[in-house]
């Protein structure tokens, strides 16, 4: 085989395996996703008194299933809370408008996600709509904290009494 020949195979296998890894950085990334679906989604919105970790680009669930992604995080200058703006996929456009929106985590590393519970109202969400119904996300640091400064303020328990009867006094 002619070393020309080789150096062309070598280089053309170098530059697929930098595509294939450009590929799977963009699905990991999610990045893929959001270039793919530019027109197929609608906006929903939501408040949270805190957001704990979430980040932009992060899952939206519904039993499990994801149906979207969080697109941008930012402080609401008169309520003084965070707004979470979701892209809802087009196909689950049947959420309703009591539905409930919660942060939660998974797995270990503590990657945090939003929940849907469905609601059983008859009207739903349109695009640019707003979940009024939210659960923020659970701070390890202020469970710890809460759990400490009630250890601190309750009264440490007086010893038990002895259960043995007392002795009888002697004539």
């Amino acid at each position: 085989m002619n070393t020309r020949t080789t150096e062309l195979a070598v280089g053309v296998l170098v530059i697929l395996t930098g595509l294939a890894l450009l590929f799977l950085a963009l699905r990991v990334s999610g990045l893929a996703d959001e270039m793919g679906n530019a027109g197929d989604s609608y906006r929903v919105s939501a408040h949270f008194q805190n957001v704990g970790g979430l980040k932009p680009r992060a899952k939206v669930t519904m039993s499990g299933v994801s149906i979207g992604q969080v697109s941008r995080i930012y402080l609401d200058p008169k309520r003084l809370d965070a707004v979470v703006e979701m892209k809802i996929d087009r196909q689950y456009n049947e959420l309703s408008t009591d539905s409930a929106a919660s942060i939660l985590t998974a797995g270990l590393l503590g990657e945090k996600y939003i929940g849907i519970t469905p609601g059983a109202d008859s009207e739903f969400l349109k695009d640019g709509g707003e979940i009024e119904q939210t659960q923020s996300s659970l701070v390890l640091e202020d469970l710890i904290g809460k759990f400490l400064f009630n250890k601190a303020t309750t009264p440490a328990a007086a010893p038990a009494e002895s259960a043995a009867p007392a002795a009888p006094a002697p004539f």
